[in-house]
């Protein structure tokens, strides 16, 4: 038996923690573990406790550990810089000035320790949208985005694309029939799917992801509405590729854009209040840009709840894709997939690691294979990053916003959207006049302004889109 002056002798303070550590150590020997293991376990949960806030054994000794590790508040902390860290532009041209003053007045932060801004670029909350940003201990939960994990699926089908014209009502009919959009749309109580993510048991890891369970069973394997869409299409490979497993030549594929939807919202509205509570004096025009320590107890919990929405997103699209091939009876051949979205821990040039935030931006590391739509109207590409360290191994996730959704509402009526559309062979199903092609940055200049981040391998051409018919995102 693992006693209080054992614990102690093994270097754990007096107080709570012992009692919680004595009752893990417990739970531990009835599976039959010596005691040295048990040790091992705990001094594991000691040293990282964010990995165990999931864990029913130890989640209230992680808890109780990183508790005891929060420093007191220190108003020197909140100071930002006087000028902003340099940080690289692709694209400079084609970005807005608003939103390269965005990424100035990020890199202001005390924490931020490297940037970069893609060809794509345009006005967010906070981060621009085609923003990246390094943190040192840090996340910054509106660095993330409000649709935490958003990302793109392309599923590939060696099926030639000349069937999409021989048995168009069928495509359409698959899209119609097999997924939801839009902010209040759901699966019927019998018609939900089912996947191991409702099953993980990181959702009972805090109060706030408990209740966000029941949002996940109902928005699963289902789409937001601005620009999120599920589109059937035509896909060129350029070259033979190993990494795919496809020789050159013309594929029928179906691309996907969404996120996690109400519950990545709800994450990144609750942290990012919490991160503004603890930086009291932090200037008010970075007031979106509040952080977390990373070794903090409310830091761990956004981690492991961002990390959490990632893998329901990726489920909704696992669903999606599951579905509306069935109803044509196809089944993939190859796969591509990729956040947009998203906070990693990374390597740095400098050899120190980093929590590296992309709003909006694609990874790009060495060999990475990843996905840069254009719009409902024009076409997109799978490239295969180059890993530039200056890019923090990034690039852009789409061709960008050109114009305001209200700018376009005002200036794009919905005939010239729809004589678009047609001179290029798209039907539309669903989808608002602020997402007209006319609204977005021509991809092909922005492919061209990151030639030194991404290789190109294939281009990926819309013909039947469904998106919502409602505004709003999620």
């Amino acid at each position: 038996m693992i006693t209080g002056k054992i614990l102690k002798t093994y270097g754990w303070p007096e107080g709570k923690i012992i009692g919680l550590a004595k009752s893990a150590a417990e739970d531990l020997a009835k599976t039959g573990l010596e005691q040295d293991a048990i040790l091992v376990w705990l001094d594991g949960v000691r040293e990282e406790p964010g990995k165990y806030l999931a864990d029913p054994t130890f989640a209230a000794l992680a808890r109780e550990c990183l508790r005891r590790s929060k420093m007191p508040y220190d108003e020197a902390e909140d100071i930002v810089r006087d000028q902003p860290a340099s940080f690289a532009v692709w694209g400079e041209g084609l970005i807005e000035g608003q939103a390269v003053a965005q990424m100035e007045n990020a890199m202001r932060l005390p924490v931020a320790v490297q940037g970069a801004l893609m060809p794509d670029a345009h006005v967010g909350y906070g981060l621009p949208i085609g923003g990246v940003l390094a943190a040192d201990d840090a996340v910054i939960p509106y660095a993330v985005g409000v649709d935490i994990g958003c990302r793109m699926r392309l599923s590939i089908y060696d099926v030639s694309p000349i069937v999409l014209g021989q048995r168009r009502a069928e495509f359409r009919n698959a899209l119609l029939d097999r997924t939801r959009f839009g902010l209040r749309e759901g699966w019927e109580l019998r018609d939900r799917p089912d996947h191991p993510v409702l099953d993980d048991p990181t959702w009972e890891a805090t109060r706030l992801l408990k209740s966000l369970k029941i949002k996940a069973q109902q928005q699963l394997g289902t789409s937001g509405s601005g620009n999120h869409f599920v589109e059937w299409g035509a896909f060129r490979l350029y070259a033979d590729d190993e990494q795919l497993g496809l020789n050159a030549g013309e594929y029928l594929a179906l691309l996907s854009h969404s996120g996690s939807r109400g519950v990545g919202f709800k994450i990144a509205n609750t942290y990012t209040e919490l991160a503004s509570r603890e930086h009291p004096r932090l200037d008010a025009s970075l007031h979106h840009l509040a952080w977390l320590s990373l070794s903090s107890e409310a830091g761990q919990e956004y981690w492991l709840s961002m990390e959490l929405a990632g893998r329901f997103a990726s489920a909704n699209h696992a669903v999606i894709h599951q579905r509306v091939a069935a109803a044509m009876k196809l089944r993939s051949a190859a796969v591509v997939e990729n956040f947009h979205n998203f906070a990693w821990l990374e390597a740095l040039p400098d050899g120190s690691r980093a929590v590296v935030h992309r709003k909006g931006a694609t990874p790009a590391g060495a060999g990475v294979l990843g996905i840069i739509p254009g719009s409902m109207g024009d076409a997109g590409y799978v490239v295969r990053g180059r890993g530039s360290e200056v890019a923090l191994n990034s690039a852009s996730h789409g061709a960008g916003r050109r114009m305001s959704r209200r700018a376009a509402f005002e200036s794009i009526t919905k005939t010239a959207r729809d004589a678009y559309l047609r001179e290029r062979g798209v039907t539309l199903l669903g989808g608002n006049v602020d997402e007209s092609p006319q609204a977005y940055k021509d991809i092909e200049t922005v492919v061209a302004a990151q030639n030194d981040l991404i290789d190109v391998l294939g281009k990926f051409t819309p013909r039947l889109v469904r998106m919502a018919e409602e505004a709003g995102e999620f």
